[in-house]
Parts: structure tokens; C-alpha cells; sequence
């Protein structure tokens, strides 16, 4: 594994991280108020967020640096990429800050980019993120941002105890849970779009 593919790894291994913290109610539920508000998640996901993307971006930068550009990376970049983003969206979809269903869209569309990387694989193809594929982690990651936002909000809700602050909080809320939903659903949109790119270059190599 080279040094690139290590930096990949990392989100690998963050991904199962970030639905520990942020489900952490659920595998380690206690009794008492002050025992659930837990403030620190807010940070520690949000540092697990930005890490994950800066692997995203600096495995490309050092792949191309060393001149080390593999049919592996090819293959393990994005996996990792979908194993991180699966992760993060479930995560959303499990607390109602995301729907269910353009997410199942996502999880099917990933299975189905699996299935056609296999058969090009057997003809000795390695077919890499396409263009289509990055814009849709680039819009994926913008509707990651605003439903972690959202689920910042949530855990800051006792802080807004003051009428007026309460009422801006409840805008800046349901303005970051309206846009998280379109941007994702822009992503979903995309990610259909960029699986037709995939299915043509798969049939082109069939022919």
C-alpha cells in the first residue's frame, strides 16, 4: 500500500468513528439530562468531517506528486469515498435530518457502479471516479455540511432559552434543514446522472 492509499485509508477507518459519536446516545444510554447533552460531539464530528474530506483531497495530491497513480488507488479512492459518505448520510437519515428514500437511490447507485467496476475489472479495466462522480462527492459533501449543521442546532437547543434568540434559532434551523435536503437531493440527482456516464463507458468497453 502506498503512502496515497494510506492517506485513503484514513476515512476508512473515521467513517465507523463518526457513527459512534455521533449515535453515541444510542450504544452508551444513561439516565439524567446532563448525561445525554453531550456538547462534545459537536466538535469532535465536525473534526472528524473536515479530516475525512482533507484525505479526500490530499491522496489525489500525493498519488500525483510521487507519480503513483495505480489501478488500486483508482478502485480504493472511491470506495473509501462511498464508505464515508453511506456512513455519514445514514447517520442524517437515522435522526430524520435526511429522507430515507433518494438514500436508498444513493446506496443502490453504488452498488450498482460496484457491480460494473467488477465486470470491467474481469476485462482488465479499472475504471476510476469520472468527472460526474466528483462533482456529485463535491455537492454531497456541501449537503453533509448542512445536515451536520442541523444536527449541531439540535444539540444546542437548550442554549436558546431566551425568547428572541429562540425565535432566530428556530429560522436559522429550519433554513439549514431545508437547504440540506435540496442540496442532498441535488446530489442524489447527480449521482443518477453521473451512473448513466458510468453504464455508457461500461458499454462502450462491451462492444
Amino acid at each position: 500500500m502506498r503512502s496515497a492509499d494510506k492517506i485513503t485509508t484514513v476515512r476508512i477507518i473515521l467513517a465507523p468513528v463518526f457513527f459512534i459519536v455521533f449515535n453515541f446516545n444510542e450504544f452508551f444510554p444513561a439516565s439524567g439530562p446532563s448525561f445525554s447533552m453531550r456538547y462534545w460531539q459537536i466538535p469532535v464530528l465536525w473534526i472528524i468531517f473536515a479530516a475525512a474530506e482533507l484525505s479526500d483531497m490530499l491522496d489525489g495530491m500525493v498519488a500525483r506528486k510521487q507519480g503513483a497513480v495505480s489501478d488500486f488507488g483508482k478502485l480504493y479512492d472511491p470506495f473509501a469515498d462511498t464508505l464515508f459518505q453511506i456512513t455519514i448520510f445514514f447517520s442524517f437519515v437515522m435522526h430524520n435530518i435526511l429522507p430515507i428514500v433518494p438514500f436508498l437511490l444513493v446506496v443502490y447507485r453504488e452498488f450498482a457502479i460496484l457491480f460494473l467496476r467488477n465486470l470491467m475489472q474481469k476485462k482488465g479495466i479499472s475504471m476510476g471516479a469520472r468527472m460526474g462522480g466528483k462533482i456529485k462527492t463535491v455537492v454531497s459533501i456541501a449537503a453533509g455540511v448542512l445536515a451536520l449543521a442541523v444536527h449541531s442546532l439540535r444539540l444546542l437547543t437548550s442554549y436558546f432559552l431566551n425568547a428572541n434568540l429562540l425565535e432566530t434559532f428556530e429560522r436559522l434551523y429550519n433554513l439549514f434543514s431545508r437547504s440540506a435536503v435540496i442540496v442532498f437531493l441535488l446530489a442524489v440527482l447527480i449521482s443518477l446522472v453521473s451512473f448513466a456516464d458510468y453504464l455508457r463507458v461500461y458499454l462502450k468497453s462491451a462492444s
